[in-house]
């Protein structure tokens, strides 16, 4: 008996330790936690502070972010500014030095992706919320998934170097099983290539350019500005004209106004999830958000 509670003792001391050395890993938002985990996998912890069916621009901080990022060895963000708004005061209260901008334990993932939407010129508030630095959901491309998982890799290893051979693994198995993915989606859209849409927000610009869709125009007049009867009015003759038969809103936006505009063109209005956790079942994963939602645009276009 005694022999069996030593063993018990020293077993369970082993996992404790085990579970104290995963790195601490926060992230801005779910889809970054999902990408970490397909490199990290079981050799680190990973807790995002936005929640998928949030709107990531706006976050409600809580004292239990700064518990997060105070005991943090790396904080992955999507940058752009995208977490402006709320990430500076908790990174500030949390007196973390090491994973501040410039630190080891910081990773800024819009620097080794492609950008689109960057504007040209000066940029002011009536342009409405306009990122200066450019569309900040590029996470929307798998190219661009693959590109952030390629940055984490390379930041896990760097702070974890016994663990590089895992995360390189990891890394090259997420990259295999991404580019099947990636054709089964081309695949079942491809017969829609070309079809017209319109969006609530500009969300969208990576995931139809790589798919084919064409946004003829936003519920939003601008970025984050609510639409005016001239301009529902103004949407309605653009989509009759073009026969658009597809509103694309997220989930964290009204539906009354879209559903109005929808009804009155005789356009099918969808749900889709720019993050991963967005809906209560089925988006657990990068690939399972991708295979929802490309799922129920061919349902809705077909």
């Amino acid at each position: 008996m005694k022999k069996t509670l030593i063993v018990l003792a020293f077993s369970l001391l082993a996992s404790n330790a085990t579970a104290a050395a995963k790195l601490k890993v926060v992230t801005t938002t779910s889809d970054i936690a999902a990408i970490m985990r397909e490199v990290g996998g079981e050799r680190i912890g990973v807790t995002s502070i936005a929640r998928g069916y949030q709107d990531p621009h706006f976050v409600e901080p809580k004292p239990s972010f700064l518990l997060l990022l105070r005991d943090a060895d790396l904080l992955a963000v999507i940058g752009l500014d995208l977490e402006i708004g709320w990430l500076p005061p908790l990174l500030d209260q949390s007196r973390n030095n090491s994973i501040r901008r410039g630190s080891a334990g910081y990773l800024d993932l819009s620097q080794g992706v492609e950008i689109l939407d960057r504007p040209k010129g000066s940029v002011d508030r009536s342009m409405g919320d306009v990122h200066p630095l450019g569309n900040p959901h590029y996470w929307l491309d798998p190219a661009n998934a693959v590109r952030m998982a390629i940055q984490i890799e390379k930041k896990l290893s760097e702070l974890r170097p016994s663990d590089a051979t895992y995360f390189r693994e990891r890394l090259n198995a997420f990259k295999l099983k991404m580019s099947d993915a990636d054709k089964r989606w081309r695949a079942a859209l491809a017969p829609f290539r070309g079809a017209k849409i319109v969006t609530y927000h500009n969300s969208w610009p990576n995931f139809v350019r790589r798919y084919g869709l064409d946004v003829v125009g936003y519920v939003e007049p601008k970025p984050g500005v609510p639409p005016s009867p001239a301009h529902i009015f103004s949407l309605i003759n653009t989509m009759k004209e073009q026969k658009v038969k597809l509103i694309l809103m997220e989930p964290y936006f009204d539906s009354k106004t879209p559903q109005s505009i929808a009804d009155r063109t005789g356009a099918q209005l969808v749900v889709i999830y720019p993050s991963v956790g967005g809906a209560k079942s089925g988006s657990d994963d990068y690939f399972a958000l991708f295979d929802m939602n490309v799922g129920n645009i061919v349902k809705a276009l077909r």
